[in-house]
């Protein structure tokens, strides 16, 4: 008999480490305690878990669909955790103390989980049988597909608070997890570099903006009409609402 190896350990922050990152993000000791270092360490290890979680509930649900349906509803799934210095930026901006209880009551989005769709059907069937699940809370529901931002943006936002079980016992964690399409995300990815990684000049940055939401409507257009083809060929469920909190 072979058994295969599939504990896939990976590299941790450490509290040498992470004082070292907040040092060199120029964070002195006023603004983050040096005492809290390790408690932000343990709690990233809890948002890094509460990941993984959500992330091993998706991939057994894009696998039953295809045992059940000869259809993979999920085309990639993506990971990010908030850096440092976006975390502690955030709290600034919103006039927060910046300590390991206010990260935890106030920000909902330090683990990210991004789930690329095939169809909108797909958006909506997947995160309505995630939200199902009973070992798992919907906190909040934003549905940018039926009523786009004005920029055109459109993606499915919904945080969840997930159980990651350590030997103190369960913690419940939120994750934000975005659902869109194929079409939607690599819309995303443009609007997101022209609008912070781009040193255009300001008239060139307002017409490729109107062009991008141009652009947003007609990918509308033809997801629709893709959509359609897909159902009269494929047997996968159909779903139009969002998850309810």
């Amino acid at each position: 008999m072979i058994w295969n190896v599939i504990l896939d350990r990976h590299s941790r922050l450490n509290s040498a480490e992470l004082e070292a990152r907040l040092k060199a993000a120029n964070i002195g000791e006023g603004r983050f305690p040096t005492n809290e270092i390790t408690a932000f360490v343990n709690l990233m290890q809890v948002y890094e878990g509460a990941m993984y979680e959500i992330s091993t509930k998706l991939e057994v649900l894009d696998e039953e669909f295809q045992v059940r349906f000869a259809h993979n509803p999920v085309h990639h799934i993506e990971r990010r955790l908030k850096s440092i210095t976006s975390i502690l930026g955030k709290l600034e901006r919103k006039g927060l103390p910046q300590t390991v209880a206010s990260i935890k009551d106030n920000l909902f989005d330090v683990a990210g989980v991004r789930v690329i769709c095939n169809y909108r059907d797909d958006v909506y069937s997947v995160s309505n049988y995630l939200s199902a699940q009973s070992d798992i809370q919907v906190l909040r529901v934003k549905d940018y597909i039926r009523t786009p931002k004005q920029n055109g943006y459109r993606s499915l936002h919904v945080i969840y608070a997930v159980p990651v079980f350590l030997s103190s016992g369960a913690h419940y964690t939120p994750v934000e997890v975005q659902f869109r399409t194929i079409a939607m995300d690599y819309w995303a990815s443009l609007e997101h570099a022209l609008r912070y990684k781009t040193d255009l000049p300001d008239a060139k940055i307002a017409e490729h903006s109107q062009t991008l939401l141009d652009c947003a409507r007609s990918l509308q257009n033809i997801e629709v009409q893709m959509q359609n083809i897909h159902r009269d060929i494929n047997g996968a469920p159909r779903v139009e609402e969002p998850p309810r909190t």
